[in-house]
């Protein structure tokens, strides 16, 4: 039996726009949203199908998890630039994890194929969970792994 790794995640990213009126540009002002990007609590639903070496089902198990997510808002910018093709100098920021923190957790809600609760060891199933340890802003699309 192969087990993938869950992967608990988000990117989100404002986006603002300078704009220069008349060549000048204006007072630069704080962005209302600053850097919100922060570790949260979570709680997901995870379920894994155990199959037997012809392909038939053998068990379900299902659980309600705590994980840590990222989430937030991260202070990005566009500015126009003569030195760059486009025109803008864009500088995008996205909030997700700084690393990835590895956990086993056991699965205690199990059935057979036919629906019917499965008790004793066979209850029961332990899997691998990959979840954000820590969360802040990097810049979009820059892998971290």
């Amino acid at each position: 039996m192969m087990t993938r790794p869950l992967t608990v995640g988000a990117c989100v990213a404002v986006t603002m726009a300078a704009v220069l009126v008349g060549g000048l540009a204006g007072p630069s002002r704080a962005h209302p949203y600053g850097s919100e990007c922060e570790t949260l609590p979570s709680t997901i639903h995870v379920a894994k199908e155990e199959f037997d070496d012809s392909g038939r089902l053998v068990r379900t198990c299902e659980e309600d998890l705590a994980v840590n997510k990222c989430e937030g808002a991260c202070v990005s910018k566009v500015q126009p630039s003569v030195n760059t093709p486009s025109g803008f100098l864009k500088d995008c920021r996205c909030c997700r994890e700084t690393h990835l923190r590895a956990r086993d957790v056991v699965l205690t809600h199990c059935y057979d194929g036919d629906g019917n609760r499965i008790t004793g060891d066979n209850g029961k199933l332990t899997v691998k969970l990959r979840e954000p340890a820590d969360c802040q802003c990097f810049k979009c699309g820059n892998s971290i792994r």
